[in-house]
């Protein structure tokens, strides 16, 4: 049986489609791939929402940028899923969904324990924008890139910041939860 979503849920969702999407905004410029604050939301969304209603709001997010509002990190429309990064925007739906599911299991939840969700999340937004990214621009908008420079500019360069904002998130969850428990 499938459980509807409460007007509360759907505010929350909202809540964080629109923190992604600013977060798109807020950005720090490096080769390829943009250092956002995109990555911050989708995981808290996970985090506080659980893994369906996280993966819901990204899902938004992402259903939003693709019907043509500039909410991406270089715009939006239907055509941005030939950008090779748009890999990193599906990692961002199932990394959401993991990180949540993955909190929701666990009974007593500890900084260590939500930053190891936020790690795994991180793998999958990275495994998938990586692999996305190789396949686009070897494959469909020729533009080869070999394996050396899409580790170094796809995940070397990008990456720093992200832990980072892996353990910001475990440290907000930690906080936030019980609020967000209250509100739902």
């Amino acid at each position: 049986m499938r459980k509807r979503i409460t007007p509360k849920e759907m505010t929350l969702c909202a809540l964080f489609t629109v923190l992604t999407a600013v977060g798109a905004f807020l950005k720090i410029p490096v080769p390829v791939v943009p250092f956002t604050l995109q990555f911050l939301f989708t995981m808290m969304a996970g985090l506080l929402l659980g893994g369906r209603l996280g993966a819901c709001s990204v899902g938004l997010y992402a259903l939003l940028g693709l019907m043509g509002l500039p909410v991406f990190a270089e715009g939006g429309g239907f055509w941005y899923i030939l950008k090779p990064s748009f890999g990193y925007i599906i990692g961002f739906i199932i990394g959401s969904y993991a990180t949540g599911r993955i909190t929701e299991r666990l009974q007593r939840l500890t900084f260590g324990k939500i930053l190891a969700a936020n790690l795994i999340g991180l793998a999958i937004v990275y495994g998938m924008g990586m692999v996305y990214y190789y396949l686009i621009c070897n494959f469909v908008i020729d533009t080869p890139i070999g394996l050396w420079p899409l580790f170094l500019y796809c995940f070397l360069l990008a990456v720093p910041g992200d832990l980072f904002l892996c353990f910001l998130a475990a440290g907000l969850a930690k906080r936030l939860r019980p609020a967000v428990a209250y509100l739902t």
